[in-house]
């Protein structure tokens, strides 16, 4: 089975405005409302490849419910424990402007909820399962949790993806994730370099490795993806053609594939290649990609 856990998933109102101008009133010309936050992400494009899988996290308040019910009525299986302090996040997304944005503080998360977390993880996860541990963290919670999570796990036989920035993810390290994601910029601020081209990406994520992570994707935007796989191959293409429409989630649909892929043939080339079909699918869709656009993508990229 497959697990993802989002600490902080919102509701995201994503909308459309023409000749926006500040301090004046200003109509929408689309809206578009969808449960959001990596881990949900990641979940809602392996449920349109037709693999199922838990979405576990934290919801609030009368937003937190309507996420509930979104993922459920797109087919989703989810066991979000419910906060009683305040309510789930609504992330404004001006898609417009240049990806603006305005992303709510989301609920007060008490260590009784952590512990509750804990304790459905301690009694779900078994061996050959995957989890999820996606995104960032509010200030409420312990910037120890990803690690926390993976000590309790810890010689279970849980492949742990981890797709976080900073210290979220070196403080995993150690504790040899299965896959970690950062994308190119990601991957120069934990280096304190910045990161322009493949060679440099596989030279760092190379390091990354070294210091326990099993298998280092790498994200570039246009210019695709790289892999250091765990028995030290490199993967590495170009970006699928395509036309930009939206990259949002584009990471998580990448994330979502490489597992897809992995489950299928127990072979990295094949679950980097299902990666990057499934994250440029997304960045070309509205909304996260579907099965027939990701394995559209595939084929013309890679062939059959």
């Amino acid at each position: 089975m497959i697990y993802t856990v989002t600490f902080n998933p919102s509701l995201d109102y994503i909308v459309s405005v023409e000749n926006f101008r500040l301090g004046m009133t200003n109509r929408t010309k689309s809206e578009l409302l969808l449960p959001g936050g990596k881990g949900i992400n990641v979940s809602i494009v392996l449920n349109n490849l037709g693999i199922s899988n838990t979405a576990l996290g934290f919801t609030a308040g009368f937003v937190g419910c309507e996420i509930q019910k979104r993922v459920s009525e797109m087919g989703i299986c989810s066991s979000f424990i419910e906060v009683e302090n305040g309510n789930s996040r609504i992330n404004v997304k001006l898609k417009d402007i240049d990806g603006t944005e305005i992303n709510g503080m989301g609920p007060n998360i008490t260590e009784d909820n952590v512990k509750t977390l804990m304790n459905k993880l301690d009694r779900l996860l078994e061996n050959g399962d995957f989890l999820v541990l996606a995104g960032s963290i509010p200030s409420c919670i312990s910037g120890s949790i990803y690690r926390d999570i993976m000590e309790m796990l810890k010689n279970r036989g849980v492949m742990v993806v981890v797709d976080a920035t900073k210290d979220l993810l070196l403080n995993v390290l150690e504790l040899k994730p299965f896959l970690i994601k950062p994308n190119i910029h990601e991957l120069g601020e934990i280096f304190g370099k910045e990161l322009k081209t493949r060679f440099e990406a596989i030279e760092y994520a190379k390091k990354l490795r070294e210091m326990g992570a099993e298998n280092v994707m790498v994200s570039m935007s246009k210019d695709g993806a790289i892999l250091i796989s765990e028995n030290g191959d490199i993967c590495q293409a170009a970006a699928p053609s395509g036309k930009l429409v939206n990259a949002v989630g584009s990471g998580d649909s990448m994330v979502a594939g490489f597992i897809a892929g992995w489950i299928e043939n127990n072979d990295y080339s094949t679950a980097f290649k299902m990666g990057l079909a499934a994250g440029s699918a997304s960045a070309f869709s509205q909304q996260l990609a579907t099965k027939d656009e990701i394995l559209d993508v595939y084929k013309r990229a890679f062939g059959s």
